[in-house]
């Protein structure tokens, strides 16, 4: 009598590897990438024949970081946790003081007339840098400026700036544009 070799089912082998399959989906996490909100410049042709005025040395906040990831902001070593109050004082010029941007003074909605600062934060970085250091000094005069919405927003509207409506913001965004110029990186010294 010869005996059968008996078979490995087979029918199941599908479904296990289909519920190893859903399984990992599932539990897989996914990076999502963020990055920088910033709106790049439109592009200039002959950039001999730009006519854009020259913009005085008082309206412009300059911000350097080396690579050893040290700040010089406006001429002064400068901590990264410092930098948020600087470029806010930068950017409000609440007292019109002669060392800090000028403002130019127009009718805004719900403000009436509002002195408008011209002031431009500049940001440079060496190509040393290190990308957090980067991405640290990014959102402290991002968030300086957000900040100064905010504070602006509950003293005019009594609510965070995130419930004003879009009327509202735009406004707020009128007395406080954020204009921060990156500069090309350069490679100042080092290895």
């Amino acid at each position: 009598m010869s005996r059968k070799t008996p078979e490995i089912p087979s029918a199941s082998l599908a479904d296990i590897a289909f519920m190893l399959l859903i399984f990992f989906l599932v539990t897989t996490t996914m990076d999502v990438d963020s990055g920088l909100e910033r709106r790049l410049p439109a592009f200039v042709e002959n950039p001999e024949e730009d006519d854009t005025p020259p913009i005085k040395e008082r309206n412009v906040f300059i911000v350097l970081v080396n690579k050893d990831n040290q700040l010089l902001v406006e001429g002064e070593w400068m901590q990264i946790s410092e930098l948020r109050e600087k470029a806010k004082e930068f950017m409000a010029n609440p007292f019109d003081l002669e060392n800090l941007p000028e403002k130019e003074y127009k009718e805004v909605n719900f403000f009436g007339e509002v002195g408008i600062s011209k002031g431009v934060i500049s940001l440079q970085n060496d190509l040393g840098t290190q990308y957090g250091t980067y991405i640290a000094v990014q959102n402290e005069l991002v968030g300086a400026i957000n900040e100064l919405r905010e504070e602006l927003s509950k003293s005019k509207f009594g609510k965070p700036y995130a419930s004003l409506t879009k009327e509202e913001q735009d406004a707020v965004r009128e007395i406080y544009p954020q204009r921060i110029s990156e500069a090309e990186p350069k490679k100042v010294g080092g290895k």
